[in-house]
């Protein structure tokens, strides 16, 4: 039956343009600014904004804030680079902000 519907995607909260997979999701234990995160190894029709040096919780990172490919809202950031060993599996991966994502094919 799960067949029939198509993969659990996770869709713009503004616009419902499908921006990752229920099955990318690595870790659902992250904070965004504005409340929970999610952490995926994959993104799909985003825009990547520029590269910038944020202190976050885990320490300094280089991020850039990714955007919804259709109406630009910031959903999240992709980790670029972290400087601390135990962090260096972020490195490419995408956080989306559970506030800024819903659920499609659930």
């Amino acid at each position: 039956m799960a067949e029939l519907m198509g993969p659990r995607l996770y869709s713009c909260c503004n616009c419902r343009n499908h921006v990752s997979l229920h099955d990318d999701i690595i870790s659902k234990a992250f904070q965004g600014r504005n409340g929970r995160a999610f952490l995926f190894s994959h993104a799909m029709n985003i825009v990547i904004g520029p590269k910038e040096d944020r202190h976050l919780m885990t320490g300094l990172h280089t991020v850039a804030d990714i955007y919804c490919a259709d109406c630009h809202e910031v959903l999240g950031w992709k980790y670029e680079r972290a400087y601390e060993a135990t962090q260096k599996y972020k490195e490419g991966k995408f956080i989306l902000e559970k506030s800024k994502i819903v659920k499609e094919n659930w």
